[in-house]
């Protein structure tokens, strides 16, 4: 497969897909968004309970991958110069160590750190630094999306949201991430080896007509390939019931993976699923963008992937596969687009001493 066309896919990317009118948005019920960390939970955690169901293991090996973000990368910095504006008081609020267990929590809605971004307990100027750092880990398309999701799903929008820094940005290991309603973003300076993004992460949006979502285009981009699998390959990929979302550790080469593998497809069905992983990348950073591709590379190529769908929750019966799923050894990402849109997005090479388990 050519990554190099992916890249170009993710690049291209616009913002005129049908159906990215997200105006009449409405609160769908979904226990997936009510079982995270509330802000009136948080004390409790941190001061020691166990971290909810639905914590990732960032496992992966100490190899690395070329064309990650380093620490002088744009956002990064921007998380440096946030965090030296910080007082000692808000750094005991919002800034943990860098191996502390909620970094490798992953969730539909949670608070990572008590304060809103709106709150008194920052200054406008460190509003702007973490409007400088989103703008940093995103492409201008996908800034503009996660902008909409946010005001959207939450009365406040961006200000609703919540950040935590791990680790010192000035020495070491480190990581900033932001946490809310449908959405977990990180920058990490390739702290964490071999994973793209820093860890899991986590998009959505939760429009009611799930067609009217910012990210319907995406499930419109993944029936492409859906309609071009033969009647043999189609009932491979097409199964009955849709795992749990949140269930996207990274198996490596030893893993079971369902649907249809990528490797029996044809050159033109493959290019489709190649398109939809370029669409799918492109609200990201060109850096993070490189660094998945690398760390899928690493994991055996596009070859190693398989491709399924779900019967599971069909909206309106029309058979455009709502709920599916693209897996391989460094990648998991899991698409649920009903009642409204969930996204896990797991890429990471295994620990050798894992692989075998």
């Amino acid at each position: 497969m050519r990554f190099a066309n992916v890249q170009r896919q993710a690049a291209t990317a616009t913002t005129n897909e049908e159906g990215r009118n997200v105006h009449d948005t409405h609160e769908v019920e979904c226990p997936d968004c009510e079982a995270g960390i509330t802000r009136r939970d948080f004390v409790k955690v941190v001061g020691g309970a166990a971290v909810a169901a639905g914590a990732i293991p960032l496992v992966v090996s100490p190899r690395s991958v070329q064309a990650a973000p380093t620490s002088s990368s744009g956002a990064e910095t921007a998380v440096k110069r946030f965090y030296d504006t910080l007082s000692d008081d808000q750094r005991k609020v919002i800034c943990l160590p860098f191996d502390h267990e909620l970094r490798s929590k992953v969730h539909a809605n949670w608070a990572v750190t008590e304060p809103q971004i709106k709150d008194d307990f920052y200054s406008d100027a460190q509003r702007e630094l973490i409007d400088e750092i989103l703008r940093g880990v995103t492409s201008e398309d996908g800034y503009q999306r996660f902008q909409k999701q946010m005001q959207d799903d939450r009365p406040g929008g961006v200000g609703a949201y919540h950040v935590a820094v791990f680790g010192d940005p000035g020495s070491g290991k480190f990581e900033w991430e932001m946490t809310g309603r449908h959405l977990t973003l990180r920058a990490d300076g390739d702290s964490v080896a071999s994973a793209a993004f820093g860890g899991p992460i986590v998009y959505g949006h939760g429009a009611a007509d799930t067609r009217k979502n910012v990210f319907y285009y995406q499930t419109k981009k993944a029936n492409e390939v859906f309609a071009a699998l033969d009647a043999d390959q189609a009932v491979k990929a097409l199964l009955p019931d849709a795992p749990r979302e949140n269930q996207v550790p990274i198996q490596g080469t030893a893993g079971q993976f369902p649907g249809v593998p990528v490797s029996e497809l044809s050159s033109d069905q493959q290019e489709l699923v190649e398109s939809v992983i370029g669409v799918m990348l492109a609200p990201y950073r060109p850096e993070d963008v490189s660094e998945a591709l690398a760390v899928i590379n690493s994991g055996g190529g596009f070859d190693k992937l398989h491709m399924a769908f779900y019967q599971t929750r069909d909206l309106n019966k029309d058979e455009v596969w709502d709920i599916w799923r693209v897996e391989g050894p460094s990648l998991v990402w899991h698409f649920r687009g009903a009642p409204h849109v969930h996204t896990y997005l797991n890429v990471g090479l295994q620990a050798e001493s894992a692989a075998g388990s």
